[in-house]
């Protein structure tokens, strides 16, 4: 790790958010903390990779790196959504390079080893020689595809990659009852429902923006002038159990539903209470997924740490109706898109900045960033039990 750099470090992140100091620059910057952190905190959690809409069909593959580790997004037969490691278990080659549909196995472009859509190694060819497709050594069931686990929840899928993390739904009980009104069908807007931005920014930078709108009225001034700085309210979850998880953000007491030019708006969700008429909620999922629950669509945003100063953000919107007006949505789509734009200079400056070397990891207003420490916190704590560990 850096010089002069440990856990103990950690301390006065683990204050009160009155006396506490941010994250120190290390944890922006050196490849060793980088490492170990991933480890500590993306490996040991239920981290977002994807959404179920990446393979709407039985058969559909997406090959995905996630920290360098080769994954593969599949829909099985039967509909049921997988991940494995995108590897053969016979030297290890790639399985599948591009999104395609698997059409009967997973074969392997190396040798011809196949695979059934739910990971069971099915053909070896001339394994045993020529002409001879097994061997007494090589035990096919006990060389399927190695399967990650997943979970999927408001259609983002989850992954627990050191596979120790209990049961999703325990994991993140109070996140799941504090929103379980948001429970009506959840419809991908399609293709023009989702983009990605790639920003150079650490991806903890992206959790601490949204964590929090204290930024509103100077970085996104059109959302501010309606949806106030004074109209929001925090949203603090911090950790208090090890077997729980954590989150933080922000609601608003004005939210205004997008119209046309003839009136017409998204349809509902079915089963709201009228907390939701005018109210919404934006929620950080520790580790890396971002969250918003409103009347009438939807949308996650998944983190992809692509590299120590470097985050892809990959946006999917959703609706009530899997039909939708056209020009409306695609309307809303530039409407986020140009939101969240806004906030890259600002994300991309805090990771310019932590190259100071006199930066204590900063301050924080205790009335105004209570959720973004309550982020620090969650890293520091994660950090300090693997350490123990």
């Amino acid at each position: 790790m850096a010089k002069d750099y440990n856990v103990s470090d950690l301390a006065n992140v683990r204050r009160p958010v009155a006396n506490a100091n941010g994250l120190p620059n290390e944890h922006y910057l050196d490849p060793q903390v980088f490492e170990a952190e991933s480890k500590a905190v993306l490996h040991t959690s239920w981290a977002g990779l994807a959404v179920g809409a990446d393979v709407p069909e039985n058969g559909d593959a997406k090959p995905i790196e996630f920290l360098g580790i080769p994954l593969l997004l599949l829909r099985d037969k039967d509909g049921d959504v997988r991940v494995f490691q995108n590897i053969c278990r016979h030297r290890g080659m790639i399985l599948v390079d591009a999104p395609r549909k698997i059409e009967g196995a997973i074969r392997c472009p190396y040798h011809s080893w196949c695979y059934s859509t739910k990971g069971d190694l099915v053909s070896t060819p001339h394994v045993g020689g020529p002409g001879h497709n097994t061997h007494e050594d090589i035990v096919r069931d006990d060389l399927g595809l190695i399967e990650v686990r997943s979970h999927i929840w408001r259609d983002v899928v989850f992954i627990n990659l050191d596979g120790d993390a209990g049961p999703f739904e325990v994991v993140n009980a109070d996140l799941i009852e504090r929103w379980n009104e948001n429970t009506a069908p959840m419809y991908h807007g399609g293709e023009d429902s989702k983009f990605a931005l790639d920003v150079k920014c650490n991806w903890k930078l992206a959790v601490e923006n949204y964590a929090e709108s204290y930024h509103l009225p100077w970085i996104h001034p059109g959302l501010n002038s309606y949806s106030r700085l004074e109209d929001h309210y925090h949203i603090e979850h911090p950790l208090t159990d090890p077997t729980k998880g954590a989150f933080s953000g922000q609601g608003t007491l004005v939210y205004r539903q997008l119209t046309g030019e003839a009136g017409e708006v998204f349809p509902d969700f079915e089963g709201l209470s009228d907390k939701w008429n005018e109210g919404a909620e934006y929620v950080c999922l520790y580790p890396n997924v971002l969250l918003a629950a409103q009347r009438e669509h939807a949308y996650a945003i998944l983190l992809e740490p692509a590299g120590i100063n470097r985050t892809v953000e990959h946006v999917h919107i959703y609706y009530a109706s899997p039909s939708t007006d056209d020009i409306l949505r695609r309307k809303n789509t530039a409407q986020w898109k140009e939101i969240f734009e806004e906030d890259i200079g600002v994300v991309e400056g805090m990771q310019r900045g932590r190259a100071a070397p006199g930066f204590d990891g900063g301050r924080f207003s205790p009335v105004m960033d209570s959720p973004t420490h309550c982020f620090h916190d969650w890293v520091a704590a994660k950090m300090g039990a693997q350490a123990d560990g």
